[in-house]
């Protein structure tokens, strides 16, 4: 069995025709060279030693990739279009490839793959590395989320559901596939209000809903070029920017639509009530769906969905500070504090905050979380001088901790 000179040799002597090219067209000297070829032999040594580390791994592969860019700046003030990246790119490729080989376990090595990756463009690379990792790592919700939002960014919402859908049976320990599953749809919901606003927009925006519609089966084209294997005869991730066929509507398919739940916020509800039957469901987490939703101004169903999270946080966890906390700042979303509808609304935000400090059983958790809420606002410049005289006040009466 080879031992690690040996391979580290091997490895070297693969980037002989690019130190070559190198220094046949001077886009480094000779010292230059030297000094690079001894650098990656210490760091070829160091990876392929028997105690390295993923850090190691991402050390090599962060100073290759300045030494590729070093290589492009020079070729661009050197004018010389002859040189090509994707020797060094593939270098690059290769060292991460061999990372996750070797510490299949880190989450830090497969990130990295799949960024350089997505930085490149690298779409069907970036596909077989995603599924590798999602397989090996079904339990880590991060990954599940990439898959998700990279869909959703390319415009393909079925796929994107089909992840988040995926990875929530996997992921159960925590929240955040359902939170960032939950976000997706308000985003997509966001979009699809944007549409309706422009010429002919109504009409797109039902389109696209019957063209990411989950309720069909859809075959794929029998001449279609796009490999959906790996080099190993295994299924591979669907690419997300192959684009679907449209389909053509009739009118009374129009009218169906324009009632369909699903662009009425059905699905960000779903996805609240499902979670709460899971067992990391807990007030804070509700919290967290509360904050999500009510960043969404934008969306006509936003008013009825963060009701529905207010209502029951109220009947789950009627004491708790982060139920109260949101029961307090509900009168106050979507409202800027320059507009005549701020007093209000605050008026009423304060007397919810009154009866909620009677009621919560942690008041100086509840105190804290209305301090940090009170204070930037008070830190605002344009900020009116009664409006910010109730709030100083509203400080000074808070419960001490």
């Amino acid at each position: 069995m080879a031992g690690v000179p040996e391979k580290a040799r091997f490895y070297l002597e693969r980037a002989v025709p690019q130190l070559r090219e190198f220094e046949a067209k001077s886009i480094f000297t000779t010292d230059e060279i030297r000094s690079l070829v001894r650098k990656r032999t210490d760091f070829e040594h160091l990876v392929l030693s028997p105690g390295n580390k993923p850090i190691d791994w991402l050390n090599y592969a962060a100073w290759e990739k300045s030494l590729e860019t070093l290589r492009a700046k020079r070729c661009r003030r050197l004018q010389i279009r002859t040189s090509s990246k994707h020797a060094g790119q593939g270098r690059i490729f290769g060292i991460l490839d061999r990372a996750v080989n070797r510490h299949p376990g880190s989450i830090e090595l497969w990130k990295e793959y799949l960024t350089y990756a997505k930085d490149l463009k690298a779409t069907k690379r970036y596909r077989k590395v995603m599924t590798r990792a999602l397989r090996l790592h079904p339990a880590k919700p991060e990954f599940w989320v990439l898959a998700g939002r990279r869909s959703a960014n390319h415009g393909d919402m079925q796929a994107a559901r089909g992840f988040f859908m995926r990875g929530a049976r996997f992921c159960t320990r925590d929240a955040t596939v359902w939170l960032e599953y939950a976000r997706c749809e308000m985003e997509w919901l966001e979009k699809m209000e944007a549409k309706k606003g422009k010429k002919g927009g109504a009409e797109k925006a039902l389109q696209e809903q019957v063209e990411q519609s989950d309720d069909e089966i859809q075959f794929a084209e029998a001449d279609s070029e796009d490999d959906e294997v790996d080099e190993n005869g295994q299924l591979i991730l669907p690419d997300p920017e192959k684009s679907a066929k449209k389909k053509v509507f009739d009118e009374d398919t129009t009218k169906t639509l324009q009632n369909n739940p699903a662009l009425d916020g059905a699905i960000p509800l779903a996805i609240f009530d499902i979670s709460k039957k899971q067992p990391f469901f807990r007030a804070a987490v509700a919290e967290k769906f509360f904050n999500l939703f009510a960043s969404f101004s934008t969306t006509p169903a936003q008013t009825r969905i963060v009701q529905h999270v207010s209502d029951s946080m109220v009947e789950l966890y009627p004491n708790d500070a982060a139920t109260c906390f949101c029961h307090v700042r509900q009168p106050l979303i979507n409202i800027d504090i320059n507009t005549p509808a701020y007093p209000k609304a605050l008026r009423e935000a304060l007397a919810r905050l009154k009866l909620s400090f009677v009621t919560t059983s942690n008041k100086s958790q509840l105190a804290e979380r209305t301090r940090s809420w009170i204070e930037p606002i008070i830190a605002s410049e344009d900020l009116d001088s009664g409006i910010r005289a109730v709030l100083e006040h509203t400080l000074r009466t808070l419960p001490q901790s």
